[in-house]
């Protein structure tokens, strides 16, 4: 079929969409609908962001959808998939309507966190979203809604990036940056990678996190990096803030052949805790799981191998947008 995958930039995943769905045998194309270039642009998105009403974010928002629809009438595909989509007004959604295309849209966040109405939602056609408590809410609404979890990007290459100690890659959130400072105090080697993490003068300048935040730290990496990382340390944090989905790191720390160490006991809906990933639930449980983890290579190898597996059988984007293709037919 020929596909039009509607997305977000978001870390590069909507080219890793497309071509996944070109590993199974469409024509795919990819249009980024929240691409900035500079100057207006640019100030236009942070506005729409931070402040929609204003009147550049308006703006913003109807060439974003403008262009969203040019797309869709220059590719004319037989199947859409619209992630996330949040940022695109109704007139987007009118046109998808009108077109003879199947459709779905998923979203890899929740909703508290869009700026979906009501109304909108019960004309969104199916939806799918990684979380399964707004995918409850929603069907209790009468919105044909699905719970389809995020996966392992299987074909972007891995850059190997060895690393001593433990990892996170990731945003800097306090109760992350906590339990950093607890592992180094307990004398585990820990590295935080990411762009508010780091200390290069270009990263403080623009995130304006000056204060230091107690652990060794790196620069944001690029996916295929942040692979590498993760796999060539001895083990890397899966830490949420306040999502109830389970993000992409979770399958894409298995998946690479990490040890993966997740902070909620409920990732056994994916993977077995001990023999496939780790979790814990205190700080002490934390600080064993890493000393163990670096103290015993050959048993952090089996979990790497398993975690692995599991992932290449049950959690790629090969599996998540099979199971879309069955959501638009």
């Amino acid at each position: 079929m020929r596909i039009l995958v509607v997305s977000p930039g978001f870390h590069g995943y909507a080219s890793s969409f497309g071509r996944t769905f070109a590993s199974l045998g469409h024509h795919a194309r990819v249009h980024v609908y929240d691409h900035a270039g500079a100057g207006v642009d640019r100030i236009g998105m942070r506005l729409l962001h931070r402040r929609p009403e204003h009147a550049l974010a308006q703006r913003t928002r109807r060439n974003l959808t403008d262009r969203a629809i040019d797309a869709l009438r220059m590719y004319r595909p037989d199947a859409v998939l619209v992630v996330r989509g949040d940022l695109l007004d109704q007139a987007w959604w009118d046109a998808l309507a009108a077109h003879p295309a199947r459709r779905v849209t998923w979203m890899y966040d929740e909703l508290r966190r869009m700026t979906y109405s009501d109304e909108t939602l019960g004309r969104i056609g199916v939806l799918a979203t990684y979380s399964a408590r707004d995918a409850d809410a929603l069907r209790t609404r009468g919105v044909r809604a699905h719970h389809v979890p995020l996966g392992f990007d299987a074909l972007e290459p891995i850059r190997a990036r060895p690393t001593r100690g433990v990892t996170l890659i990731g945003a800097r959130y306090p109760s992350r940056e906590e339990a950093l400072r607890r592992l180094a105090g307990a004398g585990v080697e820990v590295t935080a990678f990411g762009r508010d993490w780091s200390r290069h003068p270009v990263d403080v300048l623009r995130t304006g996190a000056y204060a230091h935040p107690g652990v060794r730290s790196g620069r944001e990496l690029s996916r295929g990096q942040a692979y590498g990382a993760m796999r060539d340390s001895a083990a890397t944090l899966n830490l949420h803030a306040d999502q109830d989905g389970f993000t992409m790191r979770t399958f894409e720390a298995a998946g690479v052949g990490a040890v993966e160490i997740c902070d909620r006991p409920d990732v056994d809906r994916f993977y077995e805790p001990g023999a496939e990933v780790l979790s814990y639930a205190s700080t002490d449980e934390l600080v064993e799981q890493c000393r163990r983890v670096i103290a015993d290579p050959r048993w952090a190898d089996g979990i790497r191998a398993r975690a692995r597996a599991r992932t290449l059988a049950e959690h790629t984007l090969a599996h998540r947008l099979r199971r879309l293709e069955q959501l638009w037919a």
